[in-house]
């Protein structure tokens, strides 16, 4: 099973319409994920239809026992985290989830509780089953949630050609755990003085991990000189350039991925990224 992951050095590049339009246009059974479990969005553009739910827990909270409680403020005095107010209450919003306070309870009065963090989803879409996750507002973890994803992703796809992977943004915990167990790397970059930055902190991190990385620029027309020094950045492969088209964001709106509602430029450009993603990409990988 071969597994191709997108990612971009930053947010915004269009790493979701990359990938929906590859879904559409890569043939064979696949099946998709999104490791964004902080802004999930594939599954708004490639037709999902939710098919099964799970709560996904991680990391714990402190649940006191008020009965048992004495009173003498030892869980206050040993909080690094000032999470422990002066009645004696947990501010959910401070605590670490450390645990001093439970084992230093004299009375034994505090007990750690695995919490839920996020949801874990497995809708079916036109292009194959996607799996896809919602962490919850101010929780963390997001990097064990995106591994959960991938392995869920991964039980799925015996039946499967490859797994394709719509990546989370930056260069943070959550991309590196989209790398796990990656083939190859397909990077979608813009030509703007912080694309440009921010690919090369994205090229170290594929060095370290030994992936081979692969380049499209989006709307390259629009700078075309920092296009040029996206195509010859060393360490990765290009495969070509996506034009402006204001189609894309048609397509968008109607929730459908491009090459299926446009015949524009952008789209025959996706249609040729999609012919050399299965030549140099995945079936270089076979």
């Amino acid at each position: 099973m071969k597994e191709l992951v997108i990612l971009s050095g930053k947010g915004g590049t269009g790493k979701t319409t990359v990938c929906a339009g590859l879904a559409a246009l890569l043939p064979g059974p696949k099946v998709l994920v999104d490791a964004d479990v902080e802004a999930a969005n594939l599954a708004l553009v490639v037709e999902a239809r939710v098919r099964k739910r799970q709560s996904f827990w991680a990391g714990y909270t402190p649940h006191k026992d008020e009965d048992r409680c004495s009173g003498c403020g030892t869980c206050r005095e040993k909080c690094r985290f000032e999470a422990v107010r002066e009645d004696l209450t947990i501010d959910p919003f401070l605590c670490e989830g450390c645990g001093v306070c439970a084992w230093f309870c004299p009375e034994g009065a505090i007990e750690m509780r695995e919490k839920e963090v996020g949801q874990i989803f497995v809708s079916e879409t036109p292009y194959g089953p996607l799996v896809h996750a919602e962490i919850l507002p101010g929780e963390e973890n997001s990097g064990k949630l995106v591994a959960e994803v991938k392995k869920r992703a991964r039980d799925l796809a015996p039946a499967a050609s490859f797994i394709l992977v719509d990546g989370p943004p930056g260069i943070g915990c959550p991309v590196i755990a989209s790398l796990s167990g990656a083939d190859a790397v397909l990077v979608v970059a813009e030509p703007t003085a912080a694309g440009l930055h921010d690919l090369g902190r994205l090229v170290a991190l594929l060095h370290h991990f030994k992936l081979p990385g692969y380049l499209v620029v989006n709307k390259a027309d629009l700078n075309p000189e920092i296009t040029e020094k996206l195509l010859a950045y060393p360490g990765l492969s290009p495969l070509g350039e996506l034009p402006f088209d204001e189609a894309v964001a048609s397509a968008l709106r109607k929730l459908r991925p491009l090459p299926l509602v446009s015949h524009g430029p952008a789209a025959q450009a996706l249609k040729a990224l999609a012919l050399k993603v299965q030549k140099n990409i995945l079936g270089g990988l076979t």
